[in-house]
């Protein structure tokens, strides 16, 4: 079998069966997300959203280690300019933006610990499950860029004041039961048995809904966020112009190995 290297795109697959689309992203590194895998994650919800047979959509990630381990440090470690950082961060953008412009809802399947990037997709999620194990972290200042894409969804999750604690201690793992408090999480499961069996029954639940009504909530829900694709653009050239500075481009390096 041939071994993954460090540069791996991952893998992106999407599935339909009884009104339920399933979007299931991986990646060797913890399920971290480079700039390839953000662009099918982004097309594949696209195109779900408008897919008549899938009347809900579930995210998930492969394996029973991390959910997501956040941007793919070997991508940060080759940019050299501040052009294609920006590049780079548009695919959270981009992803971001899929997520909240679909016109279904979106239920995130949340198995292990969440990073950066990961925690911004959970938060731009309509309803996230979580097990006890999905800790979560921004460790985005820990390397000299900051949680600028993604911050905010997650304060529109959670709030100003528990994102800027995320986002300031950026060493610290918050537990599955901080962010269930805090709204990130809808819901807490103690196993992943248990996890999957109320993931399968709300899926179903929803597949039964009225899909106007459903598709009236999502727009009510994200009111107020129409000029996200210029902010989080102008949040990308930010994290871009820093992922090329001194500090950070050491930090990554020593992050990398």
């Amino acid at each position: 079998m041939t071994q993954p290297t460090t540069h791996d795109p991952g893998t992106v697959a999407t599935r339909v069966a009884d009104g339920i689309g399933s979007v299931t992203f991986g990646h060797p590194k913890g399920n971290s997300l480079p700039g390839a895998l953000l662009a099918d994650l982004a097309a594949r919800i696209t195109a779900l959203g408008q897919d008549p047979r899938a009347s809900v959509i579930v995210l998930r990630s492969e394996g029973t280690g991390a959910f997501c381990a956040g941007a793919s440090f070997a991508e940060l470690s080759a940019i050299a300019d501040a052009e294609t950082g920006t590049r780079f961060f548009l695919g959270f953008a981009n992803l971001i933006n899929a997520m909240r412009e679909c016109p279904k809802l979106i239920v995130a399947r949340v198995h292990g610990r969440v990073v950066g990037g990961g925690v911004g997709m959970v938060a731009a999620s309509d309803y996230a499950l979580a097990s006890t194990a999905a800790q979560v972290k921004l460790s985005e200042l820990a390397v000299g860029i900051g949680p600028f894409v993604v911050g905010p969804v997650i304060e529109r999750r959670i709030g100003v004041g528990n994102y800027a604690a995320l986002g300031i201690d950026a060493a610290t793992w918050r537990s599955a039961e901080w962010a269930h408090q805090r709204g990130l999480y809808a819901e807490l499961h103690e196993d992943v048995t248990a996890l999957d069996a109320r993931l399968t029954a709300l899926a179903r639940q929803l597949t039964a809904s009225n899909p106007e009504a459903t598709a009236a909530i999502k727009r009510v829900m994200w009111e107020g966020t129409e000029h996200w694709r210029e902010l989080l653009a102008a949040r990308a050239r930010l994290s871009g112009t820093l992922v090329v500075s001194a500090f950070a481009r050491q930090a990554i390096e020593r992050l990398a190995k």
